[in-house]
């Protein structure tokens, strides 16, 4: 792999991860040695962006420069008063008419990965964290929030209409 492809490839981790990736596991990835990733941390931060990658213990992540702080406020702040996606109301749905679940519950009946839309929705205070599994990696579950019953005009969970059934779901 040529260096513009590993500075790339290293970019593109790091911006489709929303977690911090280890060191070891993107050295591992790229075929580098840690010292060649931290080589190309420095050239990733060199460039003219909006963007810096962070090292917090023995992970990176990428994120927004301070100097960006005001203005990405302002703008995501106008975000929450957007209308949801097709894909957020079906996460909002699986977890309502499941709740307590896991982001893979959700994930596992919509075929798709949710960690963004899982993200986004806490983030807009219409799912929260509702503590976490005895099973191995403590999954944490999610519920929805009073906020979620304000914004679809619902006094309780009861009130949510009856899932209709498919003929294909009747006979699965």
């Amino acid at each position: 792999m040529v260096l513009i492809s590993k500075l790339n490839t290293l970019e593109a981790i790091l911006f489709a991860s929303s977690t911090p990736v280890s060191v070891a596991k993107i050295a591992e990835s790229l075929f580098v040695s840690k010292t060649e990733l931290e080589e190309l941390i420095t050239q990733l931060n060199a460039r003219e962006s909006g963007l810096c990658v962070i090292k917090i213990d023995d992970c990176y992540q990428l994120c927004t420069k301070a100097e960006h702080a005001e203005i990405i406020t302002k703008t995501l702040d106008n975000i929450k008063k957007t209308e949801l996606s097709p894909a957020a109301l079906e996460v909002l749905a699986v977890v309502a008419y499941n709740q307590p679940c896991t982001k893979a519950f959700a994930e596992n009946v919509r075929g798709v990965d949710c960690s963004y839309i899982v993200n986004s929705l806490t983030k807009r205070s219409l799912l929260e964290e509702a503590g976490r599994l005895n099973l191995p990696g403590r999954p944490i579950t999610y519920r929805t929030t009073d906020n979620f019953l304000r914004c679809f005009n619902l006094n309780s969970l009861a009130d949510l209409p009856e899932i209709e059934m498919t003929n294909e779901a009747e006979s699965a």
